[in-house]
């Protein structure tokens, strides 16, 4: 991706978020002229996810019609995960922020991602681990509660999709992968500070106590809010 290597978009991955990066740059290392997909890309309204001009090429799908005005694409289309409207092996790289736990077919999407990756192509995902509280939480209640969290936070309620999360673990994302001949790299697991809750000094509270022991004890890494996840195609030639 010329100037940008793909561990900066992991590492943007995680910052969308507010979260602390991850970076393998020794995995992930760019090659110049790379062609990159925005799986879920929408309208262009998160801006750590602008990669123009650092890739020959950034195309992403989205079944919202103002993908084809998102400035951060050199194209836009509308589509589904589950049918990408692109021929076979047309990109070293795609990458999805926030789209695994909206997916009622995961499975067909993945495949759908490994049809378009060329042989060595990157699929970087970030999305929440479904044991987190939030996600639990967000699993108990309505769609329309979470449309009005989100508005009293200041965000448009119609950039709130329904969520599923049938891809929203380490397990889940493993079997997805041999499911659809894609290789693991790595699945990491994040806690940050809860800025979600910063609307108490109480709930701030909790969620700092809760951040801090997660990442100060290896056994409950599980329960870290953000999941991201590198598989690889695996070269022509390669078993998977």
């Amino acid at each position: 991706m010329g100037s940008l290597a793909r561990c900066s978009v992991v590492s943007r991955l995680s910052a969308s978020v507010g979260r602390c990066a991850v970076s393998r740059p020794d995995s992930v290392a760019a090659r110049g002229g790379d062609d990159v997909l925005d799986l879920g890309a929408g309208a262009g309204i998160v801006t750590e996810m602008n990669f123009c001009g650092h890739a020959r090429r950034i195309c992403g799908i989205d079944p919202d019609p103002r993908v084809v005005d998102n400035p951060f694409l050199d194209e836009g289309k509308v589509g589904l995960g589950e049918s990408i409207p692109y021929p076979d092996a047309s990109f070293d790289l795609v990458f999805a922020d926030n789209v695994l736990e909206h997916l009622p077919n995961p499975e067909q999407v993945f495949a759908e991602v490994a049809r378009v990756l060329r042989p060595g192509g990157v699929f970087l995902a970030k999305t929440p681990n479904k044991y987190h509280y939030v996600p639990l939480i967000a699993r108990l209640t309505p769609h329309g509660f979470h449309r009005w969290v989100v508005r009293w936070r200041g965000r448009e309620g119609e950039d709130v999709f329904p969520t599923r999360y049938l891809a929203n673990s380490r397990a889940d994302i493993r079997r997805l992968a041999a499911a659809t001949g894609l290789q693991v790299v790595a699945v990491d697991l994040v806690e940050g500070r809860p800025e979600y809750l910063r609307f108490s000094a109480l709930t701030y509270v909790f969620g700092y106590l809760y951040e801090r022991l997660v990442n100060l004890v290896p056994g409950l890494a599980g329960l870290r809010v953000l999941l991201v996840a590198e598989l690889r195609k695996p070269d022509a030639g390669s078993a998977a």
